[in-house]
């Protein structure tokens, strides 16, 4: 989820969820080895578990990137197979590796030789024409044999010609059956399933068949789902709520503010915290129009939390009047 899953995404999510494994935005194999690392790769202590995603088809390049994910302390190094992005094409990674399935597997055994996290991919299951679970089980043959152990499959194939990113996404129609059916021909390999997956209860009925759920954009939308995901999913702790996880999120924001970062980019990711929630949509606005003056700091994000805490107020006033009268 490029220009989506940075840092301070990150860091508001870790406030929701102890345990779910982050991810980081897909970064170029010659980004990492030529940019600027910090601002490419740095982050929070507090966001682990995270892995780096890499988008990349140079087994050598993704061996040092591998390397350098370790030296940073990421908790895990991941490959693209499944973005479908006009620039990702051009690049040769991304969805289009779903066609080269030696190459990915050497880029995978460079990866695992290079490094001691775990090596992971995440992929399509298959390309325009291709028979999809002829190049699904392709894939992760190759992989297995150069010793991945753990896939994340988007149960859609990407049309790399004909069809938008954004498209990607929802046209091309999902088959869970056949990401159930790897589960069970590779019952040794760990294998999560994503896409088009909209609630937590869906989540558990997938958990029935496989041993992940991968959540990318309700989960960015609508980003208090979070705040069940230890309860439900590892059995500890309760759930955290909207107003619990803003007021978790002051201390990272304050430093961040203090280093220089403007609130928008912080308060950006937290639009959706108060989907359903009278108020949320002045909540929107504050944080949205507010963070972008000069100077602002968090107290946009308490007008903006008042805003919603007055309208649940009016909300219950409103409710306890209706039952008082309905009981006269």
């Amino acid at each position: 989820m490029m220009d989506w899953t940075d840092r301070h995404c990150r860091a508001f999510h870790r406030t929701l969820t102890r345990h779910a494994l982050l991810y980081t935005e897909m970064v170029t194999t010659k980004a990492v080895i030529h940019g600027d690392r910090e601002r490419l790769l740095g982050y929070s202590e507090v966001e682990h578990p995270v892995a780096l995603q890499l988008g990349g088809s140079e087994p050598a390049e993704l061996a040092q990137c591998a390397k350098i994910a370790e030296d940073w302390g990421y908790d895990e190094v991941n490959l693209n197979c499944g973005c479908p992005s006009d620039r990702v094409q051009s690049g040769s990674f991304g969805a289009c590796l779903m066609r080269e399935p030696q190459l990915v597997a050497d880029c995978m055994q460079a990866m695992i030789e290079a490094t001691h996290l775990p090596a992971t991919v995440k992929c399509r299951i298959g390309v325009d024409d291709q028979e999809a679970r002829d190049s699904l089980f392709a894939l992760v043959e190759a992989c297995k044999t150069a010793g991945v152990t753990s896939f994340a499959v988007h149960a859609r194939k990407a049309w790399l010609k004909g069809l938008s990113p954004k498209e990607n996404r929802d046209v091309p129609s999902l088959d869970y059956d056949l990401v159930y059916a790897l589960k069970r021909s590779y019952p040794e390999l760990t294998i999560a399933i994503n896409g088009g997956i909209c609630s937590l209860e869906a989540a558990q009925g997938h958990l029935q068949h496989v041993d992940g759920v991968m959540l990318g954009r309700v989960a960015y939308h609508e980003p208090a789902l979070l705040g069940q995901v230890d309860r439900l999913f590892f059995g500890e702790g309760e759930d955290v709520g909207p107003f619990a996880a803003l007021e978790a999120c002051r201390p990272y924001m304050a430093g961040q503010l203090a280093a220089g970062v403007p609130l928008t980019h912080m308060t950006r990711h937290m639009l959706g915290i108060m989907h359903g929630l009278p108020g949320a949509r002045a909540f929107r606005r504050i944080m949205t129009v507010d963070s972008i003056a000069p100077g602002a700091g968090l107290e946009v994000m308490d007008r903006a939390v008042a805003a919603v805490r007055e309208a649940l107020a009016a909300s219950e006033a409103r409710r306890e009047a209706y039952e008082l009268k309905g009981a006269e």
